[in-house]
């Protein structure tokens, strides 16, 4: 079924219910944003989105990319938060690269498509189907499926000498003891196929390797698929852990946004808050930068934007996962508010076929902090208190509803119910103390039963 909406996008400076700014954000999209029209037909140019993903995380990404692009979403479900930004929807099964093809080239039939644009994780092997169906800019579905499985990255990576952690395969509980005892203690293991830390966990001995088996098997996300050596033992590398969110175009690489991660919920890799700063000297190290785009090359990576992780250990950087879409957590967001770079738009430029703008325009420092309730409850309310939202303080956001269940883990992942976004001139600057911004109350759950779960 498709539909053809006929309103354009809506005023994108205007404030939104569940966000509160202190006013000091001086990068959104604005009217007066080039356009990017096509030359002949004066027309902006039609992007395919490949699903739209939660709006509280992902609605900054069509704020900065529908002023310049028209968009046409293809996913399962009607559109809802999404309509200020599309001109057309096409409600498949996303999820399947067939449907979804013949979906895209009715589409294109009617249609000049310049491009196909997905920033989830669960759906950027079957959009790399569509672009690859229709002739448009992106990577073969094997390179991006290369991404999404680590094991495969893995092998990848070893082959072109990328210094990374020792990683060994297994599909049982007694094989991942065996690959801990051969890899030496302490260990992470961790999901094959999955991202944003869920199920992954430090084990020092054999009773915690077999815990973090558990938790590792029972994590799963819509539309990964699950392997049959679904979980990967690997060295742990004692460090800290960083991002780096790169474009790829024309065979030049940009790392465009750095971000110093806080973890939490030890042993668990839960991330609960990011740092960018505009000029962490990271951005420039030779061997940061050098791991980064052999990475790629070995990978067959060559068109988009892509959130690499790695740790810095002792004996320097270790590459951990690279991810073919945009970084969550509003990491690219917080790219925006330090440099001025729009990461999204610079994706969704790369989609087209288009050189993105990659050109500082300032240099700050930007945090997010993820709030995360002190025990397993349901939500009753959760509260911001605008009074308290004075500089550095940039947003506060509340994440969670009335009604909603927050595990934290190993019983469930991302149990947040607020967010809160700071800017300022340096690192030390933004980086406050952000208690009493946003406060929650809610119903202590039951004592956890013995399974785990995921959220």
């Amino acid at each position: 079924m498709t539909h053809e909406p006929t309103h354009e996008p809506e005023d994108l400076n205007d404030p939104k219910t569940t966000t509160a700014t202190t006013g000091t954000d001086e990068v959104r999209p604005a009217r007066e944003r080039e356009m990017g029209l096509d030359a002949e037909s004066g027309e902006k140019p039609l992007l395919l989105l490949i699903g739209s993903s939660s709006k509280r995380n992902r609605e900054f990404i069509l704020r900065s990319v529908a002023p310049r692009y028209r968009l046409w979403l293809l996913q399962p479900a009607e559109v809802s938060w999404e309509a200020p930004y599309v001109v057309g929807n096409t409600v498949v099964d996303n999820t399947g690269a067939d449907e979804l093809v013949e979906a895209a080239r009715e589409v294109a039939a009617r249609h000049d498509v310049a491009g196909v644009f997905c920033y989830d994780e669960g759906l950027v092997w079957p959009a790399a189907f569509v672009s690859q169906a229709l002739g448009l800019p992106g990577n073969p579905p094997e390179v991006i499926a290369a991404c999404r499985d680590k094991n495969a990255t893995r092998v990848a990576l070893d082959l072109a000498g990328v210094p990374q952690p020792l990683s060994i395969g297994v599909a049982s509980l007694d094989e991942a003891l065996a690959a801990a005892d051969k890899i030496g203690y302490p260990v992470v293991l961790k999901p094959r196929g999955l991202a944003g830390s869920m199920g992954v966990k430090l084990a020092a001995d054999p009773e915690e390797v077999a815990a973090a088996y558990a938790a590792a098997t029972a994590v799963s996300y819509p539309g990964v698929p699950v392997y049959e050596v679904s979980v990967l033992v690997e060295e742990y590398v004692d460090g800290p852990e960083i991002s780096i969110d790169a474009v790829f175009y024309d065979g030049t690489c940009v790392p465009l946004a750095l971000a110093r991660k806080r973890v939490g919920f030890a042993p668990f890799f839960e991330e609960v808050g990011h740092l960018v700063d505009a000029a962490d000297p990271l951005l420039a190290d030779p061997e940061l930068v050098d791991a980064l785009r052999r990475a790629h090359d070995a990978l067959g990576f060559h068109t988009g934007v892509t959130h690499t992780e790695f740790r810095l250990g002792p004996r320097g950087p270790r590459l951990l996962e690279v991810n073919a879409r945009l970084g969550g957590d509003m990491i690219p967001y917080l790219g925006h508010l330090a440099t001025g770079v729009d990461i999204a738009l610079a994706a969704a430029d790369v989609a087209a076929g288009r050189e993105p703008d990659v050109t500082v325009k300032h240099r700050k420092a930007a945090t997010v902090a993820f709030l995360y309730p002190e025990r397993d409850l349901t939500v009753e309310t959760v509260t911001v208190n605008e009074d308290r939202l004075t500089p550095p303080v940039h947003s506060a956001e509340v994440l969670a509803d009335p009604g909603a269940v927050l595990r934290l883990p190993p019983r469930g992942y991302i149990a947040r119910y607020g967010r809160i976004i700071t800017l300022a001139d340096t690192p030390e600057e933004a980086q406050v103390d952000t208690t009493g911004i946003i406060e929650i109350t809610g119903r202590p759950l039951p004592a956890p039963a013995a399974e785990v779960t995921a959220r």
